[in-house]
């Protein structure tokens, strides 16, 4: 046997697999490095390469086994390509709305992000900060998260409503969004309406309200305190969850019918709460939408699927999430660029089977 062949049948010695190159896949599509580098960047100058071309550069890649070097290119460009995303708590419904969209944005312009739930704790929101500062995160998203002083970081904050140097808002027309809800209870006949209103810890909860109260005197309605709870957003463990929602919706149903004031409407402040009174209403033998009404706010995922389906005010809260995002690359790509104090999304009505005509000896 001859030395070759004998060393090719007795040693474990391999050659050592030359990495694909990012050369090697433009050379294997007759296409040049730049337009390759642009589409697995995912680059925003890669919106003006042909769509065929970017799915033949990926398939491309996962055939060959090239995977672009994420460290190389934050050394070579002195960038982290992240953000950090700071919301009360992570779970379905309003916060995985929102998230949605931001991841979409992000993604697609090639940034990844670091999400933290605070709890509404204010240590632990100061903790959160400085432990993504410390990861070189670029810029923030807040969401449902009031801020009370400026960021260290390029900042957007959704669902935000005091205006800060430096920071750009993203918030649905609340104004919009009270008239949609009341003007048709209004036209349905019910005058008897009754509110939750947020908790306290909710960036959104004191901008509804007035624009409820705002509506209410434009439509000729009276609110009646007896009929206004306000949500207490303590939640029974560690953290508020939509569990906990749900729940304290059914609390506060009970307790609307314990005050013993007709009422023939419940207008709530998102779609957990509406969904737990609307249980506890029909515990009590009320009929919805014959005996009362029910309107929530947000349209989460399950609001279509209820029995029965629930009327709401849509946030496009996929659509609020994206366009933080895209915002905060905005700040980040055009540093010392004037950016607008607000971005203002409007609402829809979402009309389903709670609501209906006031009774008739309403």
């Amino acid at each position: 046997m001859s030395p070759a062949r004998r060393k090719e049948a007795g040693s474990d010695e391999r050659s050592p697999v030359k990495p694909v190159r990012l050369k090697d896949v433009a050379a294997h599509l007759g296409l040049s490095p730049t337009t390759v580098s642009l589409v697995m960047n995912r680059s925003p100058a890669a919106r003006g390469i042909p769509p065929e071309t970017q799915d033949r550069v990926r398939a491309a890649a996962a055939e060959l086994g090239y995977r672009p070097n994420f460290i190389a290119r934050s050394l070579r460009r002195q960038r982290s390509f992240a953000v950090g995303v700071l919301l009360p708590e992570i779970s379905e419904g309003y916060a995985a709305g929102v998230l949605a969209g931001i991841e979409d944005q992000l993604l697609q312009d090639g940034y990844f992000y670091l999400v933290a739930g605070h709890h509404s704790k204010p240590d632990l929101f100061d903790d959160y900060l400085q432990l993504l500062t410390e990861r070189s995160v670029e810029g923030l998203i807040l969401v449902n998260t009031p801020l009370h002083e400026p960021l260290p970081l390029p900042a957007v904050v959704v669902a935000g409503h005091r205006e800060m140097t430096g920071v750009t808002n993203v918030a649905i027309d609340h104004q919009v969004a009270a008239r949609l809800a009341l003007a048709h209870l209004a036209e349905l006949g019910h005058r008897r309406i009754a509110f939750f209103k947020g908790h306290a810890h909710s960036a959104d909860t004191e901008a509804r309200w007035q624009a409820i109260v705002a509506a209410s005197t434009e439509l000729g309605l009276e609110i009646d305190p007896r009929l206004t709870l306000q949500l207490s957003g303590e939640p029974a463990g560690e953290q508020f969850s939509p569990e906990e929602g749900y729940r304290e919706g059914h609390v506060f149903g009970r307790k609307l019918l314990e005050a013993g004031e007709r009422f023939t409407a419940l207008f709530a402040f998102n779609d957990v709460s509406a969904i737990g009174a609307m249980r506890a209403l029909s515990e009590a033998g009320m009929r919805i939408p014959d005996d009362v009404a029910v309107v929530g706010f947000d349209d989460i995922l399950s609001a279509a699927f209820q029995n029965p389906s629930l009327t709401t005010v849509r946030q496009p809260l996929h659509e609020m999430g994206r366009r933080a995002a895209a915002e905060l690359l905005h700040k980040l790509g055009a540093p010392g660029e004037e950016s607008p104090p607000a971005i203002t999304i409007e609402p829809t009505l979402v009309v389903r089977d709670s609501t209906g005509p006031a009774p008739g000896d309403a």
